[in-house]
């Protein structure tokens, strides 16, 4: 740390170091502490020392979405792999970094399943974003950027370095609604609280079996999620 520094300047630059050196186009950080307990299979002990989670998002690009017709394909399944091993090496690279620095820090992968009934990871990447104040709660139940919409996949870092937290942003999808037409599940509704889980995943289950991705995906209504920039 520099002479003359405060313990939170150094947080600070160092996620705008992180930004740039990483090439990370989303990043963000929220104050997690009320949110702790619904994490799951992670050691209390651990978590109750890390108090902020640093978000970090890349973008899906539009070309490969663009080849997407009634379903997930090959081409998006690499891609939407490729993005999730670039977010977990950022990930790591950030933690590893802070933990140079002194402090704690748990990278949490991009995507994986540690409850297969209730089909979540150890922490929600979304929820995480919308309270670093990222984007909102889509209709899709997916995080909805202002300026890429749907279209990005997210990573955390869980730490104890000294950071400024932001608080969500007041929006929401407004009158859009193209994802609804476009969802095979018909799981997407005019409310953000009546989208139907269940059928989602069941569809999501179909495509894994059906398309040979072996992967719970789809990407319709991430597809047509255009942000509102």
């Amino acid at each position: 740390m520099e002479e003359g520094h405060s313990e939170l300047e150094t947080g600070s630059a160092f996620l705008e170091a992180a930004k740039r050196l990483l090439d990370i186009p989303i990043l963000g950080v929220a104050d997690i502490i009320q949110e702790r307990e619904q994490f799951s299979l992670l050691p209390r002990q651990v978590i109750a020392e890390l108090p902020f989670a640093i978000v970090i998002g890349k973008r899906v690009s539009p070309t490969v979405l663009g080849t997407l017709e009634d379903g997930p394909n090959l081409i998006y399944f690499h891609h939407y792999r490729q993005l999730n091993v670039s977010l977990d090496q950022a990930a790591h690279k950030i933690a590893s970094e802070i933990e140079e620095l002194g402090y704690k820090a748990l990278p949490i992968p991009a995507s994986q399943i540690v409850d297969w009934e209730k089909y979540t990871g150890h922490v929600s990447h979304k929820r995480l974003a919308w309270l670093a104040g990222l984007g909102w709660w889509g209709r899709n139940n997916l995080l909805v950027t202002p300026k890429w919409g749907a279209r990005v996949r997210l990573a955390s870092v869980l730490t104890n370095l000294p950071l400024s937290p932001v608080s969500p942003i007041d929006a929401d999808c407004g009158s859009c609604q193209r994802c609804l037409s476009v969802c095979p599940a018909k799981a997407i509704k005019e409310s953000r609280e009546d989208f139907d889980y269940a059928a989602c995943f069941s569809k999501l289950k179909e495509f894994r079996a059906t398309r040979g991705i072996g992967q719970h995906i789809c990407g319709l209504c991430v597809k047509c999620c255009l942000g509102r920039e």
